[in-house]
């Protein structure tokens, strides 16, 4: 890992590249394929591992096990399913998928039986719009950033849309589950800073402490108090289980009906997904476990000052307004890209960044109402009260990074002094958690072994119910 410690974050481009390279070493063992195409026609590549020979009785009961025919994904008994790159601010989960393809060639254990399927980039597009490939900086980072709004989201577009409207490359990712049927499914995703975290769909007993002993030794600390699982059960530290429906913590700071996600399209298999978190920048006060002496208090101060912040970017979006049309760039109306432009914007990126500007901004007043509302936590961990801390600050810096590169490409007037509350923004942020990077080796390593933990420990179950 020493030699690797100034790695970048692959391109989709290069992923495909490396991915066929690969395929090509390992004629018998690896296959690239494309499971589909992009808004803006460009290919989704999987890439599988195959799965090595096993017993006949462990074959037919692990074939039991498992919702599908044993035909199915190429004869492999058992699938596993790693999606990457679902959101395109969140570049490691290609670098992690090529890695973890590699160590299955060097060491087959965990491929008898199974065959592993690598979906390299599930949003091509928008990860050629999030350009920062190697960061130095929170604001380097910032400076070419991109994430879409939920709706033009893989992951997500099923919560948000109805099943007529769904993107192509959301219908690609359901088509794979649905041919593969895995029995896991894990996203690979990651957080700017802060600490890393694990959610499942279903427990996966046994997984905190292989998760936790990696935290350690690689020195990320892990969030205990992650503010996308506020409320949820925790079987062990920065591991959360996504609440039932109806139950009360089911539906908190998510705008989106989590089960409408592809991450729930796997138990129509009797499938488990897990989403591994891993932060570029650490920060040990998501780790702190010790009592918020006022979490309420906390809470009301943090979504005042979201509140404030959401307003100066939203004054800046105000001056913007004028010279862009309607909310997707044109003066048609209706939001759908086809419009007529006149006065819009000439830069060809500037209609998303700023569908997701605004998507942004409309998402905050719900989430500060949440905040200061009655289900505010009377009693929290100084770790959960930093993680709404880094998550607010997290919302209102990428609306304004986002406009910035619109106002900026367009010599706007209102860019220079959006640029300074951009670069302020992010040198208080690093400052407030005492940002210290990850290198890019080490957010993969971690994210690894957690997919092959999970896997183990789901196979470990089913033996002990007499599954597998």
């Amino acid at each position: 890992m020493t030699l690797l410690r100034d790695m970048r974050y692959p391109t989709p481009q290069e992923l495909g590249l490396a991915a066929r390279a690969l395929a090509d070493e390992h004629p018998g063992e690896v296959r690239l394929r494309q499971a589909g195409t992009s808004r803006a026609g460009q290919p989704i590549w999987v890439l599988s591992v195959a799965a090595t020979a096993t017993t006949t009785a462990t074959a037919t009961a692990t074939a039991t096990a498992t919702a599908g025919p044993v035909g199915t994904a190429g004869g492999d008994a058992r699938s596993v399913l790693v999606v990457a790159g679902a959101h395109a601010n969140e570049p490691v989960g290609g670098a992690t998928a090529l890695s973890l393809a590699r160590r299955l060639l060097r060491d087959p254990a965990p491929r008898a039986g199974c065959g592993w399927h690598f979906l390299l980039c599930a949003d091509p597009d928008g990860a050629d719009l999030h350009r920062t490939p190697r960061p130095y900086s929170l604001l380097d980072y910032h400076r070419y950033f991109f994430r879409p709004p939920g709706p033009e989201q893989p992951e997500w577009a099923p919560s948000l849309l109805p099943a007529d409207r769904l993107p192509p490359e959301t219908l690609a990712l359901t088509a794979l589950i649905d041919e593969l049927r895995p029995v896991l499914q894990v996203s690979l995703h990651a957080t700017d800073l802060g600490g890393t975290w694990v959610q499942l769909t279903r427990d996966i007993p046994g997984l905190a402490e292989p998760f936790a002993k990696s935290a350690a030794e690689l020195r990320i600390p892990v969030e205990n108090g992650a503010s996308d699982a506020a409320g949820w059960p925790s079987p062990g530290p920065g591991i959360f289980v996504i609440p039932q429906p109806g139950s009360e913590a089911a539906g908190a700071f998510h705008p989106e009906d989590t089960r409408l996600s592809t991450w729930y399209h796997a138990h129509r298999y009797a499938g488990t997904t897990a989403i591994v978190e891993v932060p570029m920048w650490a920060s040990d006060l998501v780790d702190d476990p010790a009592p918020h002496p006022d979490p309420r208090g906390a809470l009301r101060m943090l979504a005042a000052r979201l509140t404030a912040d959401a307003a100066l970017v939203g004054a800046a979006r105000e001056r913007a307004r004028s010279r862009d049309g309607d909310r997707d760039g044109n003066e048609d109306g209706n939001g759908d890209g086809d419009g007529p432009r006149p006065g819009g914007f000439e830069d060809p990126a500037a209609a998303p960044l700023l569908r997701a500007v605004d998507w942004t901004l409309a998402l905050i007043p719900r989430i500060t109402a949440e905040w200061t509302g009655a289900g505010a936590p009377a009693e929290a961990t100084a770790a959960y009260i930093a993680s709404i801390d880094a998550f607010g600050r997290r919302l209102s810096l990428r609306a304004a990074a986002m406009l910035l590169r619109v106002l900026r490409a367009e010599g706007h007037p209102a860019a220079p002094g959006l640029d300074r509350l951009v670069t302020g923004w992010c040198e208080e942020f690093a400052a407030r958690f005492g940002a210290r990077w990850i290198p890019v080796a080490t957010q993969v390593e971690h994210q690894s072994r957690t997919v092959l933990a999970a896997y183990d420990r789901l196979v470990a179950a089913d033996r002990a119910t007499g599954r597998a």
